[in-house]
């Protein structure tokens, strides 16, 4: 029994050596791929809690800044996030922090700037779009019709759309394109939220135009 026993075992080491002859690299480097993935997904995601955090540290020095009404410093700051933190969240919201104060101190055109690497550059397209929209109100300011209607175009976000109508029919009223800026701003009327009190502000918009939400309503009934 014993015997039959040990050629059994024999067999199956046999085997085994066999079977680790032909895959045994196979297995190994198979092995070490998935242990480098594990070990690359524990450093990505420590990297970017750190990351974050530098960032979060950079980003509250940037609000010290605003809170202070300096726009030098803190343009240097946003600056200094781009070059190290520029896919975090906290880069895109100092990039539109920056730019509010610079256009509040007439720097129209580091406004601009930072707007359109928030634009550009920023990881969500809330952000994105945001900053088209801000971009679009300084161009409409310098009279650049035709770029602020391009940048109105570019907001993606659903959130921001009945804004983005609500600009588009500031740009064409800018323009002397009554009709055209009708239409944008009964759409942003129609997609805005009842409780939201700027409804109230597109709705005197098209009072004004004597294109009153009520009659246009009856309009679209016949």
């Amino acid at each position: 029994m014993a015997s039959n026993l040990d050629l059994q075992e024999q067999e199956q080491l046999d085997e085994l050596k066999a079977f680790w002859k032909q895959y045994g690299n196979l297995i190994t480097w198979g092995l070490t791929l998935v242990l480098a993935a594990f070990a690359a997904l524990n450093g990505w995601n420590w990297w970017q809690r750190d990351q974050g955090a530098k960032a979060g540290a950079m980003f509250d020095e940037l609000d010290r800044a605003v809170q202070s009404a300096n726009a030098e410093q803190a343009g240097r700051v946003f600056n200094d996030m781009k070059e190290r933190y520029s896919r975090t969240a906290y880069t895109a919201q100092a990039g539109l922090l920056a730019a509010k104060l610079q256009a509040d101190k007439g720097q129209g055109d580091a406004a601009q700037a930072s707007l359109a690497w928030v634009a550009e550059h920023a990881a969500d397209d809330e952000y994105k779009s945001l900053a088209h929209l801000r971009l679009s109100t300084l161009l409409l300011d310098k009279k650049a019709y035709d770029e602020a209607l391009k940048e109105v175009d570019q907001v993606k976000s659903p959130e921001f759309a009945a804004l983005a109508d609500d600009r588009r029919g500031d740009i064409l009223m800018a323009q002397g394109k009554k009709d055209e800026a009708v239409k944008a701003f009964q759409a942003a009327w129609k997609a805005m939220n009842e409780q939201l009190d700027y409804r109230r502000v597109v709705e005197s918009k098209l009072t004004s135009l004597g294109a009153a939400p009520e009659a246009a309503a009856s309009g679209v009934a016949r």
